[in-house]
């Protein structure tokens, strides 16, 4: 089997979309999460530092149109002729005042050269009214809604303080995919006391939803945070890969998933100012090369072992 193949790639997913290159710019909205603020809890996920993936241009002290062009001027020396797609990452941009939410959206919308939107978010935070709009949205321009998924299994979610369970995470993708919407999950690999055999199993979970993508990422413990606080005091409950049992684990994953799911990423790099572990010196395509490497080496691919 051709290495082109061997999983369905974003880069190759975005090519049947758009005949033009597109980048995505991340935007800081200035939103929060509703297990930040009380209405579910408060703290947070015990993982999250928002530091981790805000780049230097992602200010809430200016608005969604200029963050996007300072973006813009952040890529386009490389790429002239780059189109953009405007992330909305931060916290979660679904929560909120709908009349707010919609005039950010459309703000970055009519900024020159964005060509779409993609809206990451909390699966407790989509009411059906906000799905009105982005249904007919979707009509007019690239959208993909990006939900936090982070793990099935209920006993991790309420470790981790998610505030919600995965029912509600199967139902906020059944709903939004049903209005035709292209919808994104988001996997954390090495959560505290999760096996690989308990993440193996999991892909088939995740398969059964309907995802158009999926980003997986390893658990990294971020200074700051309640988690690094617990691995400090409990170590025993984690288990901090190292880049060659990672690798074993994201090609066990992706044998196991649905072939048709498109692949966005496999890890995620923190700043190293704030990274405690692991530190693997990898940037996401060298770790990328490496899992095609090992996929042709074991003459395996994408849904291999997937079973309805």
């Amino acid at each position: 089997m051709e290495e082109s193949i061997r999983y369905n790639d974003f880069a190759g997913f975005l090519a049947k979309q758009f005949p033009f290159k597109v980048q995505k710019i991340s935007v800081n909205a200035g939103f929060t999460c509703p297990n930040r603020d009380g209405t579910k809890g408060y703290g947070g996920c015990t993982y999250c530092n928002n530091q981790t993936f805000n780049p230097a241009y992602c200010h809430t002290d200016k608005s969604v149109a200029i963050q996007l062009e300072e973006g813009k001027t952040f890529f386009a020396h490389k790429y002239p002729q780059m189109k953009y797609l405007a992330y909305f990452q931060a916290y979660t941009n679904t929560y909120g005042e709908q009349e707010k939410l919609v005039r950010m959206y459309e703000e970055a919308l009519q900024v020159k050269d964005v060509v779409g939107l993609v809206i990451g978010t909390r699966p407790d935070c989509m009411p059906d009214s906000l799905l009105d709009y982005l249904e007919t949205l979707n009509r007019k321009t690239f959208l993909l809604v990006e939900y936090g998924i982070e793990s099935t299994n209920n006993d991790t979610l309420k470790r981790i303080n998610r505030g919600h369970t995965f029912e509600c995470t199967a139902d906020a993708i059944q709903r939004t995919a049903a209005r035709g919407i292209r919808t994104g999950g988001h996997i954390i690999l090495g959560l505290p006391r999760e096996t690989s055999e308990m993440l193996l199993a999991q892909a088939s979970q995740v398969s059964a939803l309907p995802l158009t993508t999926l980003k997986l990422h390893q658990l990294q413990l971020i200074k700051g945070t309640r988690m690094a606080y617990e691995y400090e005091h409990s170590p025993e409950d984690f288990h901090l890969y190292t880049a060659d049992e990672y690798i074993d684990l994201v090609i066990g994953y992706v044998e196991r998933l649905r072939p048709d799911l498109v692949l966005e990423r496999f890890v995620s790099q923190s700043p190293k100012e704030l990274l405690i572990a692991p530190d693997w010196g990898l940037k996401n395509h060298e770790f990328s090369c490496r899992v095609r490497k090992r996929m042709r080496e074991r003459d395996t691919w994408q849904g291999k072992y997937y079973t309805l």
